[in-house]
């Protein structure tokens, strides 16, 4: 049994399992990558770490100094995380209509939560952070969806470990969000063999789908732009709410209890698997189940909790 120094160096070295008993073409195999392994319960851990190690290091994070971010939940919880093992205070901004497994994970880990309008979304919580941001220059504020450290995780760590562990693959699927685990991964894999495709899943346009963005609806990720983001794109497929939840319901036949992003990423990886003659498919597993519960998205009428979604978000 391998023995660690701290909980973070759990960070990354999640496990690939075969879920092509899902998939609707037998010369397809779908490999899910299980991010929800991670000790805060996400993929989000790694660009967490990512961002405070690095920061530290070339000096604009001091020990002590409070840590602004924005956040639906994932990021803000691998943050927390992070915090509290390296000495940090944390302010989270938060949409109020998060759910409720969100925010108390948030207070279990320590941080503090200031809250945003729940209308606005993500984007809203991100334009509230820059605000504080700038008036509070002592604060550090790694603004996630520019901080080069974001997709660096994912090159460094999570695109090496999928080519380690199924050096076959044809495509890559991952869902449109700070677009850092898209950028990072994809990047490395096409360096590895160009041939690999890279699939985006995105929202409808006005469809909440949180914890992904449709970049038409204003907002693109400097994440993606800085990093040629629409030339590293192959494909992107539109997955709505409801498609989501079902793909979480999919995803249980599998063994695998996931979050309702995992459950649209899964969606897309089904239509990208239908489309095409032969492959290996990988796709991102965002987050484990636990954290939404009290959605009722695996037990009530699936039209309920579609209609819940747009008022509570859910992931």
């Amino acid at each position: 049994m391998a023995r660690y120094e701290s909980i973070l160096d759990l960070v990354g070295d999640t496990p690939l399992v075969d879920v092509s008993v899902l998939s609707p073409n037998p010369r397809v195999k779908i490999l899910a990558k299980l991010e929800g392994q991670n000790p805060g319960g996400s993929v989000k851990d790694r660009i967490a770490l990512q961002m405070v190690l690095d920061a530290e290091k070339d000096g604009t994070l001091s020990p002590g100094q409070v840590i602004l971010e924005s956040s639906s939940g994932n990021t803000g919880i691998g943050l927390a995380m992070v915090s509290k093992l390296r000495g940090y205070p944390l302010k989270i901004v938060l949409p109020e209509n998060v759910s409720v497994e969100r925010r108390q994970l948030l207070e279990a880990w320590g941080a503090e939560i200031i809250p945003s309008p729940g209308s606005e979304g993500s984007n809203g919580a991100m334009r509230n952070a820059q605000k504080l941001a700038a008036e509070h220059p002592e604060y550090w504020y790694p603004y996630q969806y520019s901080n080069p450290s974001n997709p660096r995780a994912h090159y460094e760590a999570t695109g090496p470990e999928i080519w380690r562990d199924c050096p076959e693959v044809t495509h890559f699927v991952a869902g449109l969000g700070t677009a850092g685990t898209l950028i990072g991964v994809g990047k490395f894999l096409k360096e590895r063999n160009p041939r690999v495709q890279v699939w985006a899943i995105e929202p409808p346009l006005g469809e909440m789908v949180d914890g992904l963005k449709n970049f038409d609806e204003g907002f693109v990720p400097p994440v993606f732009t800085e990093n040629d983001g629409y030339e590293l794109l192959d494909r992107k497929r539109i997955v709505g709410t409801k498609e989501s939840i079902e793909g979480t319901r999919r995803l249980m036949d599998a063994g695998v209890f996931a979050g309702i992003s995992s459950g649209a990423i899964l969606t897309g990886a089904l239509k990208c698997a239908a489309e095409i003659d032969e492959g290996v498919i990988v796709f991102v597993v965002c987050d484990g189940g636990w954290k939404y519960l009290s959605t009722g998205a695996w037990t009530d009428d699936i039209d309920q909790v579609t209609e819940r979604a747009k008022k509570i978000i859910y992931f």
